[in-house]
């Protein structure tokens, strides 16, 4: 199984960015709760938020709530991230994987670099 992330960038404090992630290989996509982390230098993975079965639940972390939004695309086996209003404190590589996360399936993740 393969999790691609893409869509970081460098963005400025304030602005949007759209996250992807893509899977393939042997996965029931459908079937799998799916879920955004963060990584920065130093610091634990992180939970940001995370998408049930056909989209009818969602959750946020407390920093995430109200400026994220993620969305799923079963059709497609994408999950994707919406980043309104970014911070500095956004700054980092941004993973998704299944819920609770599998080892093997982490990526490369895409790096989110908000310049203030």
């Amino acid at each position: 199984v393969q999790l691609q992330a893409s869509g970081g960038g460098l963005v400025q404090a304030g602005d949007s960015l759209r996250l992807s992630c893509a899977a393939s290989g042997r996965i029931f996509f459908s079937s799998n709760n799916m879920a955004w982390f963060r990584q920065t230098p130093g610091k634990e993975r992180e939970f940001v938020a995370a998408i049930g079965l056909g989209g009818r639940s969602v959750s946020y972390s407390d920093d995430a709530k109200g400026r994220f939004f993620i969305s799923r695309d079963d059709a497609k086996n994408t999950v994707s991230l919406q980043m309104n209003s970014l911070k500095v404190e956004d700054t980092a590589v941004h993973y998704c994987n299944v819920v609770p996360g599998i080892t093997s399936y982490w990526g490369q993740g895409t790096l989110v670099t908000v310049s203030s």
